[in-house]
């Protein structure tokens, strides 16, 4: 079996931990744990990624610096060829891409994803492809907000979705509705 490494990236929000693996055609992301509040980083290393062992590679450091400047502010599309996409179910891997196409300073909502996906009246099934998004921030799954304009729900918690649009530019109401006519799909 590859092993699994991880590198631990900083962020305003707290450390985030991303799992790699060097395979043949260079190294592939297999998982981004978002910080949690109250939860300590090494607790978040424990099972089931008790196996991974500290580890990075030029390609990892340098896509976890960028990391850390995206969670700043800084604009960055990160590339999709990096993910491990293969480990996501069919259809997040119809899900993934679409939201990875979400500009800087757009959002869009989940029915409107499904409906882009030829899956109208599936939006609760987007919604919970994104929630176990195993590559948040690298897929920018906070751009998905509800179709009443609330943000939703994000696996780093409300607070970080709000900062992270808001460092996009979005303008959300102390309600927490977004406000905004830059809407994709």
């Amino acid at each position: 079996m590859t092993a699994t490494w991880y590198v631990l990236v900083p962020s305003r929000f707290g450390t985030l931990i991303l799992f790699w693996r060097e395979l043949p055609g260079g190294p592939k992301v297999y998982r981004v744990l978002l910080p949690k509040n109250g939860i300590p980083t090494t607790q978040m290393l424990q099972s089931p990624y008790a196996h991974a062992r500290p580890g990075t590679c030029p390609e990892i450091q340098e896509l976890g610096e960028r990391m850390t400047s995206f969670m700043a502010g800084s604009a960055f599309d990160f590339p999709l060829e990096v993910l491990a996409l293969e480990t996501c179910t069919d259809f997040q891997r119809q899900v993934l891409p679409a939201e990875h196409g979400i500009p800087r300073g757009w959002v869009s909502t989940y029915g409107r994803i499904a409906r882009h996906l030829g899956k109208a009246g599936g939006a609760r099934a987007v919604g919970n492809a994104l929630a176990n998004n195993p590559f948040p921030i690298l897929i920018p799954c906070h751009r998905a907000i509800r179709s009443d304009g609330t943000l939703g729900g994000y696996q780093g918690g409300i607070d970080m979705k709000r900062a992270l649009l808001e460092r996009e530019g979005i303008r959300i109401s102390p309600a927490g509705r977004v406000l905004t006519d830059r809407i994709y799909y």
